[in-house]
């Protein structure tokens, strides 16, 4: 039994949670909001890998790197964490970049023009 996988995914999630923290992007900026968010999207990709396992399109593969625990056949615990992970740091590059594009956006308006710019005779340059 390895749990370097789980270690990976805990580690990824802790860093999703430094990040989050930091720039206040997801369950740091709406913990109601984002509970509500994650949990849909978990339980969405839960119910698809559920699907996938009945039709036999995913399956549990040998691996070293896992524990061999699994919740349901097929369906190691690491599936959940890496889930998790998949949500948060989807909503984390959705919450940033709307950030970022806001901010773009409004330093691209265009402001009142400086003085002592413009044509002559205009009343903004030296004559």
């Amino acid at each position: 039994m390895s749990f370097v996988y789980l270690g990976c995914l805990l580690f990824s999630i802790a860093g999703m949670a430094l990040l989050d923290w930091r720039h206040q992007l997801f369950w740091f900026a709406d913990c109601k909001r984002a509970a509500i968010v994650h949990g849909a999207g978990l339980a969405v990709f839960l119910m698809w890998d559920a699907a996938g396992i009945v039709f036999g399109v995913f399956y549990r593969g040998d691996s070293p790197y896992m524990t061999g625990i699994e919740l349901a056949p097929e369906l190691p615990v690491e599936e959940v964490f890496f889930l998790f992970f998949l949500c948060w740091v989807t909503m984390v590059v959705f919450t940033g970049s709307m950030r970022i594009l806001t901010h773009l956006r409004s330093t691209d308006e265009p402001g009142p023009e400086p003085t002592g710019t413009g044509t002559p005779g205009t009343g903004g340059g030296r004559p």
